[in-house]
């Protein structure tokens, strides 16, 4: 099975997270999100400050990997967009079951492993147009908080993607409405 490597290199990229740089200004207008050479696209509300993920370690497992980071102060949420090269040349159909399978064992084993009161609450295989994604959501303590975080796993040919859309684990409305928004492409 794919997954102990995929994830392996996924979970690197998604550590980059943690050393981030100073985000650039406010967008005042909605962003439109792409990833999957647009395949799996969405779009984000004005106020989102946008930042660079840092390069992983061109040694690492992760090597190539790349992202972006999206906060708003205002509603106090995060969402991450990496793209990860798979690994040892391993090509993913748009709606691989094999591969997405792997890949949600793997994210939920590389959680778990990551953060000690990590809970899995849900899993559901949805489709975004034409491409599979497998959705995990999760609770987790983040940053001296309690947050829920929904995960959208998928791959596509060379690449998987990762988005992580994180908010405050009281705002559970606001969290649900980013989900459903990210799920529509809008």
């Amino acid at each position: 099975m794919r997954a102990p490597r995929l994830f392996l290199a996924m979970a690197l990229g998604l550590a980059s997270c943690l050393a981030i740089a100073q985000p650039a200004a406010t967008t005042p207008k909605a962003q439109t999100i792409k990833t999957l050479d647009g395949k799996f696209t969405f779009t984000l509300p004005a106020g989102y400050t946008t930042t660079q993920l840092p390069p992983a370690a061109a040694n690492s497992e992760a090597a190539g990997a790349k992202g972006m980071m999206y906060m708003s102060d205002s509603e106090k949420r995060v969402v991450v967009t990496t793209e990860v090269p798979i690994p040892n040349g391993v090509e993913a159909g748009d709606n691989d079951d094999e591969f997405l399978s792997g890949a949600a064992i793997g994210f939920i084993n590389q959680q778990s492993a990551a953060l000690p009161d990590f809970k899995k609450t849900g899993e559901k295989r949805i489709k975004i147009r034409k491409l599979g994604v497998e959705q995990i959501d999760s609770t987790a303590t983040m940053g001296g908080g309690a947050t829920m975080t929904t995960t959208f796993v998928a791959g596509s040919g060379g690449t998987m993607s990762l988005v992580q859309v994180i908010s405050r684990a009281s705002d559970g409305t606001g969290h649900a409405a980013m989900v459903k928004r990210v799920i529509a492409g809008k």
